[in-house]
C-alpha cells in the first residue's frame, strides 16, 4: 500500500530518479536495486522515480521496468511513493508502459514530453490525457524541453491539471517566471527537476523536488524544504549555497555516470552502464570527490 499523500504532495517532498543497478556483465541487479532504494529511503527520500532518464530507461527492456517497479515496491512500497517512468514518444507505447507499471504496483507515473518528434502543444495534451486515462493512478508531468525538443506551454501545464489524474509536473525546464504562471493559475503539485534551482522553484509554489543529488544529499534537501516551509528562508539558503559544490559537480558530464561514480565511492549498489553512456573517468571521480567534499558530503 502508498504512503500517505496529499493533494499539495500527492508523492512526498523529496524524491530521487534513482539509478538502476547492472551487475559487472551489464545484467539487471534487482538485489542492488532493492539495497540501494533501501538506503534512499533510510537516508529521507519519501519518493523514488525509477526508470527514469537517471535509471537509463532508454537502454532497459519493457521486462526490466517491470522487473525494477516490482523490486522496488516490494523493498520500500510500505513507506515511500514509488514512481516509474513510463513516458516514450509514442503514445500507444506509453499507455501500454502504463498498464504494466500499474499492475507492478507502482504508486504513480512519470510520462515525459514525447522527444524527438516533435508534436504541437494540442499533441501534447493528448498524448498526456491518454496515458493518464489509461491507468487509475496519478501521473506527474515531466517537462524538459533541453532533452524532449520541446516545452509545455504553461497554457498546455494549466490544461492538463484539470484532469483528475494529472496531479503534479516535474519542472525542468530553468524558465521560473512560467513556472510562477502556470502555479498561480493551476492545482498541479509542482516538483523541481533542476537540482541547482530546487530553491527558487520553492520560492514560486513548488512543493518539493524530484533531485539526482538526493543520491547523496538527500537529508540536506529534506531539512531545507522544511526549513523553507517553516519560514526560516535565511537557514534554507545557507543549505543551498553549502550544497552549490554537490549540484555543480555532480552534472559535470552525464548526470547517471556521475551519480554511479558517487554511490561506487560509497559502496553502494550502482555497476556499469549501458552504451551509450560510458563510466566516469580517473581525472572525473577525482574532480567529483573534490565537489562533494567542498558540498559537505562525507565518502
Amino acid at each position: 500500500m502508498a504512503p500517505t499523500s496529499t493533494p499539495q504532495t500527492p508523492f512526498g517532498r523529496v524524491l530521487t530518479a534513482m539509478v538502476t543497478p547492472f551487475t559487472a556483465d551489464g545484467a539487471l541487479d534487482l538485489d542492488g536495486a532493492q539495497r540501494l532504494a533501501t538506503h534512499l529511503v533510510d537516508s529521507g527520500n519519501d519518493g523514488l522515480v525509477v526508470n527514469g532518464t537517471t535509471g537509463e530507461s532508454p537502454t532497459t527492456s519493457d521486462a526490466e521496468k517491470a522487473q525494477l517497479v516490482r523490486a522496488v515496491v516490494e523493498a520500500v512500497g510500505d513507506r515511500a511513493h514509488v514512481v516509474t517512468g513510463v513516458g516514450t514518444n509514442d503514445t500507444h507505447h506509453s499507455v501500454e508502459l502504463a498498464r504494466q507499471a500499474e499492475a507492478a504496483g507502482a504508486h504513480g507515473l512519470l510520462v515525459v514530453t514525447p522527444y524527438y518528434n516533435k508534436p504541437p502543444q494540442d499533441g501534447l495534451y493528448r498524448h498526456f490525457t491518454q496515458v493518464a486515462d489509461a491507468t487509475g493512478l496519478p501521473v506527474m508531468a515531466y517537462d524538459i524541453p533541453g532533452r524532449s525538443g520541446v516545452a509545455l506551454s504553461h497554457e498546455t501545464l494549466v490544461r492538463l491539471g484539470e484532469h483528475p489524474r494529472i496531479v503534479a509536473n516535474k519542472d525542468a525546464k530553468g524558465d521560473l517566471g512560467a513556472a510562477a504562471w502556470a502555479i498561480a493559475r493551476s492545482d498541479l503539485a509542482w516538483y523541481s527537476g533542476d537540482d541547482i534551482l530546487n530553491l527558487p522553484l520553492l520560492s514560486v509554489g513548488a512543493v518539493g523536488v524530484v533531485s539526482v543529488v538526493g543520491h547523496v544529499a538527500a537529508g540536506e534537501l529534506k531539512s531545507m524544504i522544511e526549513a523553507y516551509l517553516a519560514g526560516d528562508v535565511a537557514k534554507a539558503t545557507a543549505i543551498h549555497q553549502g550544497l552549490l559544490p554537490v549540484f555543480t559537480g555532480m552534472f559535470r558530464t552525464q548526470g547517471v555516470i556521475l551519480s554511479k561514480a558517487a554511490l561506487d565511492l560509497q559502496g553502494l549498489p550502482a555497476g556499469p552502464l549501458r552504451l551509450p553512456l560510458v563510466g566516469a573517468t580517473p581525472e572525473e571521480i577525482d574532480r567529483l570527490k573534490q565537489d562533494l567534499a567542498a558540498g559537505g558530503v562525507h565518502l
